[in-house]
């Protein structure tokens, strides 16, 4: 059976509470193991699979995620939509510790990174003017709203390396240039949620204000565990009430992202990336 909806936790929520009807699922992809196994329950009335970013225990850096594993890992489980649960610092005074943002856009500060499915013999490109399926961010800000939280709508993400915090340096140029809040592992999640021709959206968790503010000079991992912590209640309360909205009819983008972007012929794509990649390819390449 197809589990629509993907809920990807990071640093702080490492479970649903409300999720009942449990079960774990172990699932190979050709990019290799995703970070943990996938638990699959009911919330809401609705099935879903939720992955652990960092894996049991918190054990995975962001640069050591295999986004590509883990994406894929819901594409194979029929998911169409994605939220994602992640810790985050503010670069603006009005994003204040335990508010919550919904982003729309991302900037690229990592280095270390593979963002595509793609190559081999294979070059595909989507789209990605709008990184944040428009509909679901949209439905995720009015859950927010709803449940009471400090919500806001819209916003640009910075993604860094890490695992190190920001230098001083660094968070004033992103402030300066008019950035809103800062992490370290979104942007190749919703990179390759597209190319999956998956909806993906960010319930983005401000746990500090990084270290341009002087009174938060200091990041902390005990201070932004303990922040999350507080957070954690209304994030899965907010990702509840978005389960329960969904499905929705997807007139999106991402629901037809490769119909326009897969560049090389057919005859011209290896047998074994075909087969490989069918579960992304297959209704556009035989």
């Amino acid at each position: 059976m197809s589990i629509p909806i993907g809920i990807i936790g990071g640093s702080g929520l490492y479970d649903m509470a409300e999720l009942t009807d449990r079960e774990e699922r172990r699932i190979e992809t050709p990019f290799g193991e995703p970070s943990a196994p996938f638990v699959i329950g009911t919330l809401r009335g609705r099935r879903l699979a939720f992955l652990a970013r960092h894996g049991v225990g918190h054990r995975l850096m962001p640069t050591e995620l295999n986004f590509r594993a883990n994406i894929f890992g819901f594409k194979l489980l029929g998911v169409e939509y994605i939220i994602s649960a992640s810790a985050v610092g503010s670069l603006k005074e009005e994003y204040k510790p335990l508010d919550l943002v919904i982003p729309d856009q991302f900037f690229d500060r990592t280095k270390a990174r593979v963002s595509t499915f793609f190559g081999r013999g294979l070059v595909v490109h989507v789209g990605f003017a709008h990184p944040l399926c428009r509909l679901l961010s949209a439905r995720t800000f009015k859950a927010a709203q709803a449940a009471g939280a400090t919500v806001h709508d819209g916003g640009t993400y910075v993604c860094m390396e890490g695992p190190q915090f920001s230098t001083l340096a660094e968070s004033n140029l992103y402030r300066s240039w008019g950035l809103d809040i800062i992490g370290m592992t979104n942007l190749q999640e919703a990179k390759l949620a597209r190319e999956a021709e998956i909806c993906y959206t960010t319930v983005a968790l401000v746990t500090d204000y990084d270290c341009w503010q002087p009174d938060h000079d200091q990041v902390t991992v005990d201070m932004v565990i303990a922040n999350l912590l507080q957070n954690a209640r209304m994030a899965q309360q907010v990702i509840a009430e978005v389960v329960a909205s969904l499905p929705f009819e997807r007139t999106c983008e991402c629901a037809t992202a490769l119909k326009h972007a897969i560049i090389t012929r057919p005859e011209a794509i290896p047998e074994n990336i075909k087969r490989e990649l069918a579960p992304l390819i297959g209704r556009y390449i035989r």
